[in-house]
């Protein structure tokens, strides 16, 4: 979007519900009003509904279900997520996409976001099903100054932050499955992956990827998942829990950096109900039956398994056994 056409829309978008004249536009945007008339059209044909009236202008009534970086970035409160938003009708991989940009020097807090992807990849390879228009799928580029040894933590402070962003868009409160999963009863909606890309003693980056069911229909999704709008009975506005994940995720971030680990750990307990049921734990070479008694302060699982030994794990797969 040019930057007149972005300049006319928020200058709509910062009186909701109201009619903008003609002249205003014109002289907050310092084009004629013949300029102005083009660019509404142009808005309008990119799905934006406008109304206009004779001497009283333009009024802003429904903005198109569609993650530009117009709309994300708009009146958007953050210290760095969405400093720059890289918005795609459809990409391989938000990840993928992420580390060339961070490879370029990218900026701390960029984000790239599909509608779709051809490539959505989780943890231990696997794929995640992107359909066109009807999830979430992005990602931070992050540059922490902090040790190799404590990336990992940013998997679970992102994990927080998405679960209360969920929560307090939808009303529905997600379960928090060690390391990376959000579930709604049972049932898996979101999953967050994190890359470091370092040297020995060195961060150069992370990137922080999540892919959300929003709106994603049950013919679209596996047996084990679920998606928001099927659990809250009605359509989820993309954009607004969009904008409300970065919000939540830049807050978040900010806290662990200055220092808020142990609050974090503690926001996560609380949204981690499987903590004291039966679980099993795929590891490398091995498998622990158990049951899930809590994390520790490096963020590992603590489990107690069978054989009476707390084993403390920090990385492997972790399945509830009903």
């Amino acid at each position: 979007m040019a930057a007149l056409e972005e300049a006319v829309l928020y200058a709509l978008k910062a009186k909701p519900g109201e009619f903008v004249s003609g002249e205003e536009l014109s002289r907050l945007s310092g084009v004629s009003r013949t300029a102005i008339w083009k660019e509404i059209e142009k808005l309008r044909a990119e799905g934006y509904k406008i109304s206009a009236r004779p001497r009283q202008g333009y009024k802003l009534t429904a903005v198109p279900d569609r993650l530009t970086a117009q709309e994300l970035r708009w009146n958007l409160k953050t210290r760095v997520v969405g400093c720059r938003v890289h918005a795609y009708e459809s990409t391989d991989s938000t990840m993928d996409l992420s580390h060339r940009l961070a490879a370029s020097g990218e900026p701390e807090g960029s984000v790239v976001i599909t509608e779709s992807q051809n490539k959505g990849r989780g943890r231990m390879g696997r794929v995640w099903a992107s359909p066109r228009g009807t999830g979430l799928y992005f990602s931070v580029l992050f540059r922490p100054a902090l040790p190799v040894s404590r990336v990992p933590h940013l998997t679970l402070v992102a994990a927080v932050a998405v679960a209360e962003a969920v929560a307090d868009s939808t009303g529905l409160r997600p379960d928090l499955k060690w390391p990376n999963d959000l579930l709604i009863d049972g049932k898996k909606i979101c999953g967050i992956l994190t890359e470091l890309n370092a040297e020995v003693n060195r961060v150069n980056y992370v990137v922080v990827g999540v892919g959300m069911n929003v709106n994603t229909a049950k013919s679209d999704l596996p047996a084990h998942a679920t998606s928001l709008k099927a659990q809250a009975g009605e359509k989820i506005d993309r954009i607004a829990l969009a904008r409300a994940l970065f919000q939540r995720i830049d807050a978040r971030y900010h806290q662990f950096l200055g220092g808020g680990w142990e609050p974090i750990l503690e926001a996560w307990r609380s949204h981690a109900r499987f903590l004291g049921s039966r679980v099993r734990v795929a590891l490398e070479g091995r498998v622990i039956d158990g049951h899930a008694l809590d994390i520790d302060s490096d963020g590992a699982l603590l489990v107690r398994a069978d054989t009476g030994i707390v084993e403390s794990v920090s990385a492997g797969e972790v399945l509830l056994v009903r």
